[in-house]
């Protein structure tokens, strides 16, 4: 069995944020489907009108995990809170590299820093508003 994320970008920004992971952590695109490709038109009633250009799904790896994305359907409210996406890397210049480049445009909320279970670690809330928690795992 094997749990995967789904993130609903129901601002309309999923394509946007794909771009975003492509370059903040190498994230490496499997699969990008537009409402607009669809065999099949959506019953109206699911989709926003205007939503054609819009990600009816994407699927993206970051290392060797797959996260899944959507705008959704355009008519939901929604945020990113009370979960956090967790990088577990080796080294921290890659710590340093990720932090940096995922916090650009977003909010730090602890800085990276030593503590009693890692050499670096840090958490931050990307522009998106996806969280992140930056984590060495030292050797064991």
């Amino acid at each position: 069995m094997e749990v995967q994320s789904y993130l609903f970008f129901y601002d309309g920004r999923c394509a946007e944020a794909v771009a975003f992971y492509q370059k903040a952590v190498g994230a490496q695109v499997d699969v990008l489907m537009r409402f607009k490709d669809a065999p099949e038109k959506p019953d109206a009633g699911c989709v926003a009108p205007g939503s054609d250009d819009k990600i009816m799904h994407t699927s993206f790896r970051i290392g060797d995990t797959m996260i899944m994305a959507s705008d959704g359907t355009g008519k939901e409210q929604g945020g990113f809170d009370g979960f956090s996406l967790s990088l577990a890397l080796a080294d921290k210049a890659q710590a340093d590299r990720y932090f940096d480049a995922l916090s650009e445009g977003g909010t730090v909320i602890m800085p990276l820093g030593a503590t009693f279970w890692s050499p670096r670690f840090g958490m931050l809330k990307d522009r998106f508003g996806i969280s992140w928690m930056i984590n060495v795992v030292p050797a064991s």
